[in-house]
């Protein structure tokens, strides 16, 4: 199995376009060593041939022009990526699909109905693409059983409820259905191979738990160092968690969790905000992150299981 960063920031990317932090000023002034990063999604291969893409960035055209593995020229209009997962309703996670509308056929895209229903209702992003390429909406199962995809052969795909919370337009804001926000256990049936999706994270649940424990790689949810990060900059006036995103540091915070598994998996942050300070790579976090054997993803990193 292949998988692609395409992007690795939290909504707004990095820097962030408005944003004047130690992090978006310091990159842009040139005093601290950081790479710039999109919007975070990722696409995951088993022959390098056909892709499922994972979330569809606003930065998606960006990401496709970085990655010439999608766009394999077998016809004047092609594309290697097969089906499409949306694994919440964000809109740094969806805002993409606008930007491939061009496509020739309905698209293939996979998500819960608490998601289909936001995107038709609140934000009616499927209702728009229906007056061009369509949207040939798949159940995505959030079951034990897991599933597989026809246009993807050998890759089985399971669907976990995260504990997280619904768009800031979604009716069930703070109120989040447990389908609002999965994250994603997927394997080579050829290898055996696992690996764990979620980019948003807000609470460590014993399901959850387990199939991190499953997994060969954890590409998990990086978003805030501290839990009051945007408050103490005057960002935000809302804590990590009541964001849905589980802070790296303190007790019960990501870190706690990754040390727990074991020294062979590898562990990897992802949907990085633009306050976060291990985006500094000479800060004290990111030391901190490099002591504990905790990578930080980057645009176009590549993992192959």
């Amino acid at each position: 199995m292949k998988i692609r960063v395409l992007g690795s920031a939290a909504g707004g990317g990095f820097p962030q376009w408005n944003c004047n932090c130690p992090n978006c000023d310091g990159w842009r002034q040139g005093r601290i060593r950081a790479r710039a990063r999109t919007q975070s999604s990722i696409a995951v291969s088993i022959d390098a041939e056909r892709w499922l893409l994972c979330n569809a960035s606003p930065d998606i055209l960006q990401q496709l022009r970085e990655f010439p593995a999608l766009q394999p020229a077998r016809a004047l209009r092609d594309t290697a990526i097969e089906a499409i997962v949306l694994m919440d309703a964000q809109v740094d996670h969806t805002t993409g699909l606008y930007m491939l509308r061009e496509h020739r056929q309905p698209w293939p895209i996979w998500c819960t109905g608490p998601v289909r229903s936001d995107l038709l209702g609140s934000n009616p992003l499927f209702q728009v693409l229906s007056h061009y390429s369509g949207v040939a909406w798949q159940e995505l199962p959030v079951a034990e059983a897991g599933f597989h995809m026809p246009q993807l052969p050998g890759l089985h795909l399971r669907a976990l409820p995260l504990r997280s919370n619904a768009p800031p337009y979604s009716p069930r804001r703070d109120r989040p259905d447990p389908a609002d926000n999965i994250g994603l256990l997927l394997g080579d049936e050829h290898t055996g191979r696992r690996l764990f999706y979620a980019p948003g994270l807000g609470e460590m649940e014993p399901h959850v738990w387990a199939a991190m424990q499953q997994a060969d790689v954890v590409l998990v949810d990086g978003t805030l160092w501290t839990d009051d990060e945007m408050i103490r900059l005057g960002a935000s006036g809302k804590t990590s968690r009541a964001m849905g995103h589980l802070p790296q540091s303190g007790d019960g915070g990501m870190l706690h969790w990754l040390q727990q598994l074991p020294a062979s998996t590898r562990k990897v942050l992802i949907h990085i905000n633009n306050t976060n300070p291990i985006l500094d790579e000479d800060s004290a976090e990111r030391s901190e992150l490099d002591r504990l054997g905790v990578e930080v993803a980057f645009d176009g990193m590549e993992i192959t299981l």
